[in-house]
């Protein structure tokens, strides 16, 4: 695949551009070669595609200004290629909210954007609602891994979401690449270890891991010293809810069949699992932070109720 070729996957499949509406794509200087591409195949589609770029934010999580934004909410689909994710921004929940239509692409590289949109995205939709079918509903979810992974989630009255990377109704929001079923629970007690992908490291070295202690929803226990000082500096303003355990997501794309040490890929990997830390609120929960940081781990075993749950790829 080329850049242009992605590009077309993501501005026609997925995001089902059509003549006249107005495409807003949102870049930043560091990703600009894929901004610039899916501005090319979208202008070819529509006479009122717009792009605007601006200096990479410091944090994922943390708000674009002002005019970004604003862009964001008069649009009628909009991608946003970045380094830093906008994904659980008010600008991008506020977009959802009146109608707006889009996909978030955060810490997109090249190598990943034709990597990862060379994939059937209906069959990634089948896959996202074999699993929402089984812990939709559940009171506990469940999730081991043989390192040590041992943690329950309890969704409460929130509800499950699927990231399917079909953005193609009014509202409708997802990651490119996309495929995952996740929730923000209202509680969870447990350790996750993360021994797949988390930043700022990357794919995990084999002798590397990362042990997080959860109690009552908090993350109470960050064993490496660098994320440690990542949530303790987002603290200083929000205090505790830095250490929110704000999701559980399930990789359903079977297309992605190794880590490469990129969250935005590898957490939808068919067969792992993810966990994060810190804002909810964009995906249905109500904590805000300037942070979400997601720690993927491999091999797990899940559990709705007790009953074993069927992972895409695992068969």
């Amino acid at each position: 695949m080329s850049l242009h070729d992605a590009a077309a996957t993501a501005v026609h499949q997925c995001l089902d551009l059509e003549a006249g509406e107005r495409c807003l794509v949102v870049t930043d200087d560091e990703r600009r070669p894929i901004g610039q591409a899916l501005y090319e195949v979208a202008a070819a589609v529509t006479d009122d595609a717009v792009i605007v770029q601006y200096p990479p934010g410091d944090q994922h999580g943390e708000e674009p200004s002002p005019p970004v934004a604003a862009a964001m909410l008069e649009a009628d689909a909009f991608l946003a290629p970045t380094t830093k994710s906008l994904s659980h921004t008010r600008a991008r929940s506020e977009a959802s909210a009146a109608g707006v239509r889009g996909a978030t692409l955060p810490g997109i590289t090249e190598a990943v954007f034709v990597t990862g949109l060379d994939a059937d995205y209906e069959a990634i939709s089948r896959h996202c609602a074999a699993v929402l079918e089984q812990v939709a509903g559940a009171e506990e979810i469940r999730v081991t891994a043989p390192n040590g992974t041992d943690i329950t989630v309890r969704p409460g009255e929130r509800e499950w979401n699927e990231d399917t990377g079909m953005v193609d109704e009014p509202g409708a929001f997802s990651n490119l690449p996309a495929g995952e079923v996740f929730v923000s629970p209202e509680s969870a007690d447990g350790t996750y270890v993360v021994d797949g992908t988390m930043m700022p490291y990357g794919r995990l070295d084999p002798d590397q891991s990362l042990r997080f202690e959860v109690e009552d929803g908090q993350v109470t226990h960050i064993s490496d010293d660098e994320i440690s000082a990542q949530v303790e500096t987002a603290a200083e303003s929000v205090g505790e809810a830095a250490y929110n355990l704000a999701e559980l997501g399930i990789g359903t794309n079977v297309s992605v069949t190794e880590l490469v040490g990129s969250v935005l890929l590898d957490e939808k990997a068919a067969g792992t699992v993810h966990l994060a830390i810190g804002d909810d609120a964009g995906i249905g929960g109500d904590v805000s932070a300037p942070l979400h940081l997601d720690g993927i781990i491999t091999d797990p075993s899940v559990f709705a109720d007790g009953d074993p749950v069927e992972l895409p790829g695992t068969e």
